[in-house]
């Protein structure tokens, strides 16, 4: 019976590498933002979730239509967050939405394939995907 001892010697390398990473202080809080964890459970992850249902429900629609209604559409538009973190989230979050992925990614500008022209428009508008991350991202106790 391997298993148990398995278990038991994976948890307590996980343990001793986390305790090895404080103690020499290499973890930060940009390389693993454990800071946004409760506040991303709670508040974001919900929505986004939401918000894959709803985007898989469009394209099996799109993918199920006799004509195919597809219209694929890269579009260019400025993130608003200030963070690593936040960029990649944003990318992130873009690329798990059924329709759209994120093709290049910048501080600059974004690059995103959208599946349909309703989607990339709903993408260049900003929308509630970017005000959301950038919310997440802007909390001042979660960076001091």
């Amino acid at each position: 019976m391997p298993a148990p001892f398995l278990l038991a010697a994976g948890v307590g390398s996980a343990l001793l590498v986390v305790w090895f990473a404080r103690r020499l202080n290499i973890a930060d809080r940009e390389g693993h933002p454990v800071h946004l964890a409760w506040h991303a459970l709670f508040s974001y992850w919900p929505w986004l979730l939401k918000e894959i249902a709803v985007s898989a429900w469009q394209v099996c629609r799109i993918v199920l239509d006799p004509k195919l209604p597809v219209s694929p559409t890269l579009v260019r538009f400025k993130p608003s967050q200030i963070t690593d973190v936040g960029l990649v989230t944003h990318a992130n979050s873009i690329t798990l939405t059924p329709g759209t992925i994120s093709v290049e990614v910048s501080r600059d500008e974004f690059l995103v394939h959208a599946l349909t022209r309703e989607g990339a428009a709903g993408v260049r508008r900003g929308g509630e995907m970017d005000k959301r991350v950038r919310a997440l991202e802007s909390r001042p106790e979660l960076f001091p």
